[in-house]
């Protein structure tokens, strides 16, 4: 795939490959980043990888993990969006970049999150941190608890925002794509912030007020047009990150750049890697809303289980195959055995592309339906003795 990558670059034209003239690709352009990455975030597949698994330093985009636990925090109703977050001194004397939070200033977390993503600012970032897990320290805990947990193996976090140096902060770019897949595809909600290019937020202190504007750092957000998000990152050590999400022909794509040499490039080089991620790709989804019939029940009273699909089917094709041809099938048994558990596997839709196997999608049973006795089989018989005596009296 990475030779493909590379000869897509070389052979394609100006006007072939740009969307945006910002983003002209010159006929010997190829990704000069050290780390970079291009995946397709509905199903999590990867089209291109460069050194993807090198640990490096990660700037700001260390954000997109405050965010997933900001969000989930959220979803879970142990923090709300109008909750009042007061800064701490701690948060406040946060250097970089930062809306120059101060000490005992109070915030709403929406207006801190709106911070984080627009202005990647460092102080509003810990300030949700020490809102959420109660200091910096605990919130970093979750946020390598969380990394375990999405199998990112090569990350660990020393702080919420990612200003620190130290050798042991840090992540892959295959990482950042992943969790950055976990944000806005359990999160969507997001891109309502990651898609504001500026914005007033407004100062309450012992001084007064005042206004204080926010001015987006993904440069995208004006020059690639379909451009959702998700979060840029530099340091000297770092040098210049970005993981940036577009959406385009219902797909979602998440390019994450690396160590790039300056800011410009790093846009550049995520746009060039969008464009071949949307080029290359053909999505096919079955939705599998349709309801399935009854399987045949032996071992209880019931004659019969109700069954569902557990979830839709995805598949991402960039080899420019026929997606019209893929044929699903069924593997399901002709009778199943009582007992039978509510979310147990029944069987399988299997997909198949020109006599290959591509996925499958599990198909589960939507009840629980017990082993029947020989008392349910009496009582059953008993019941069916009296239907027929009341049916026989009726006719008389």
């Amino acid at each position: 795939m990475k030779k493909l990558f590379s000869r897509f670059l070389v052979l394609l034209t100006v006007s072939a490959c740009v969307i945006s003239n910002s983003f002209s690709v010159s006929a010997a352009t190829e990704i000069t980043s050290p780390s970079a990455i291009v995946m397709e975030a509905s199903t999590g597949q990867v089209i291109y990888e460069k050194n993807a698994t090198e640990r490096r330093s990660p700037a700001s985009i260390t954000k997109i993990m405050t965010l997933l636990l900001t969000f989930e925090a959220l979803s879970e109703g142990k923090i709300s969006l109008s909750d009042s977050v007061i800064t701490s001194d701690y948060a406040a004397g946060m250097g970089g970049s930062q809306v120059y939070l101060e000490s005992g200033e109070v915030q709403t977390v929406e207006t801190l999150i709106k911070c984080v993503t627009v202005a990647s600012a460092n102080d509003a970032c810990v300030a949700l941190g020490e809102f959420i897990a109660g200091s910096e320290g605990a919130f970093v805990d979750q946020m390598n608890q969380k990394a375990v947990s999405l199998g990112m193996v090569d990350t660990h976090f020393e702080d919420c925002c990612g200003l620190s140096d130290s050798d042991m902060h840090y992540t892959s770019a295959k990482d950042v794509a992943i969790m950055s897949r976990e944000l806005i595809t359990l999160y969507p909600e997001v891109f309502e912030y990651t898609g504001i290019w500026m914005e007033d937020i407004t100062h309450v202190t012992n001084r007064g007020e005042s206004v204080f504007t926010l001015s987006s750092t993904n440069k995208l957000l004006k020059s690639y047009p379909y451009t959702t998000g998700l979060k840029t990152g530099s340091t000297s050590k770092a040098k210049f990150c970005v993981s940036a999400t577009a959406s385009k022909d219902d797909m979602e794509m998440i390019a994450v750049v690396m160590g790039c040499e300056n800011s410009a490039d790093r846009f550049t080089e995520a746009a060039a890697l969008l464009n071949y991620g949307f080029s290359v790709s053909s999505l096919y989804v079955d939705e599998n809303q349709e309801a399935l019939d009854s399987l045949a029940l032996t071992g209880a009273i019931q004659k019969e289980a109700d069954i569902a699909y557990s979830g839709e089917f995805r598949y991402l094709d960039t080899e420019n195959r026929d997606l019209t041809q893929i044929v699903k099938s069924f593997e399901l048994p002709q009778n199943a055995q009582a007992p039978v558990e509510e979310g147990q596997t029944a069987g399988y839709a299997v997909y198949s592309l020109n006599g290959q196997e591509i996925g499958r999608v599990e198909i589960v049973y939507t009840e629980s339906i017990a082993t029947a006795s020989l008392r349910d089989y009496y009582q059953y018989a008993f019941s069916g003795f009296l239907l027929s005596f009341a049916n026989a009296a009726g006719r008389q």
